[in-house]
């Protein structure tokens, strides 16, 4: 069973998460390398090389995790009355 890794982009420096789904997804591709960009630098770098995205970026929303307190983003518009979680926290709720 593979687990999260936290990888540090070669462009920017900065921590990026390449999670177990992302890492399976390789290995169905065939890929044998990590990947060695944080997202934001992937994208970044095709849009330089004039590689066209299928897919739209995503609008992500700053929150704060109801379990561990650090700020985040995510991919939906928040609301007062449901928790949000971290990448970290939402896989230990999900994974119990």
């Amino acid at each position: 069973m593979k687990e999260d890794k936290t990888l540090v982009c070669k462009e920017c420096g900065k921590e990026f998460v390449f999670s177990a789904s992302e890492q399976e997804f390789y290995e169905s591709k065939g890929f044998t390398n990590e990947p060695g960009r944080c997202p934001a630098c992937r994208q970044a770098r095709k849009q330089r090389l004039g590689i066209v995205s299928e897919r739209p970026a995503r609008q992500m929303y700053p929150a704060v995790c109801a379990e561990c307190g650090k700020e985040t983003e995510v991919p939906f518009k928040p609301s007062e009355d449901r928790p949000v979680y971290c990448r970290e926290c939402f896989n230990a709720h999900h994974r119990a």
